[in-house]
């Protein structure tokens, strides 16, 4: 990872600054999401990337109170692909996971990332199930 790039814990983010970044990483128009008020209601920890007070990454970490914990919304800016930011954010989210005592850390992914979450990051492929409600 560029040296230039820190990882900030629970970092105090601008719901703005996440919602422009999700929408470049994940290609959907940009909205007006409470992502503050949806951190502090319902995650275990986050983890912010920047460089230059540009937020170019983030993940969601989220639990069941226990031993679970589910990563989300792992995402990186289009600009700053391929420099191992998003291992490195997994990373971080894994071990902050691992500090809260879960036992478990779960991601969804779509088949095209599967090289990303089981190569790179080394989770374990699992079978799921899910519903578009």
């Amino acid at each position: 990872m560029d040296p230039a790039i820190e990882l900030h814990i629970r970092d105090d983010l601008d719901d703005a600054d996440l919602e422009a970044l999700h929408a470049a990483a994940f290609g959907h128009p940009v909205t007006s999401t409470p992502w503050r008020r949806r951190l502090a209601d319902h995650s275990i920890t986050w983890i912010a990337a920047r460089t230059d007070g540009r937020l170019v990454g983030f993940v969601n970490v989220i639990g069941d109170g226990g031993a679970h914990a589910v990563l989300l919304d792992t995402c990186v800016a289009p600009d700053m692909r391929g420099r191992g930011l998003g291992r490195a954010l997994v990373a971080a989210a894994i071990e902050e996971a691992r500090r809260a005592g879960c036992q478990w850390v779960h991601a969804d992914y779509e088949p095209h990332l599967v090289g990303f979450y089981e190569g790179a990051c080394g989770l374990r492929h699992s079978e799921a199930g899910l519903v578009r409600l």
